[in-house]
């Protein structure tokens, strides 16, 4: 199983990005029924869970990107995104997809950069 994200980049504050967490190995039927997250790490910081997509298309946010974030997934496809509105500071990080919980499966990280 291979997790590969993409769209991270150099933006400043109160622009919008989208990551895409691209998934391959792994069948329709097990990416579909399993939680899709997606972390971030910031210099120094612990890394935190920042939003989460369930079977049935229920979301949680921290409450940190509640209201600006926005993530999604394709079963089909078996992609995961992560929509990021109004971006702050704060939010500079390198963002993970995560597959199933985190003993599970992980992507290498984007890099999101936001400056003032």
């Amino acid at each position: 199983v291979q997790l590969v994200e993409s769209g991270g980049a150099f933006v400043q504050a109160g622009e919008s990005l989208t990551l895409s967490c691209a998934v391959s190995g792994m069948t329709i039927s097990v990416f579909s029924r399993n939680a899709k997250n997606w972390y971030r790490q910031a210099p120094g910081k612990q890394r935190e869970l920042v939003a989460t997509i369930i079977r049935g298309g229920d979301t949680t946010y921290a409450d940190s990107v509640k209201g600006r974030f926005t993530i999604s997934r394709n079963n089909v496809r078996t992609t995961v995104s992560l929509q990021m509105n109004s971006l702050k500071v704060e939010d500079t990080a390198v963002y993970y997809c995560n597959i199933g919980g985190p003993s599970q499966y992980w992507g290498q990280g984007t890099q999101v950069s936001v400056y003032s």
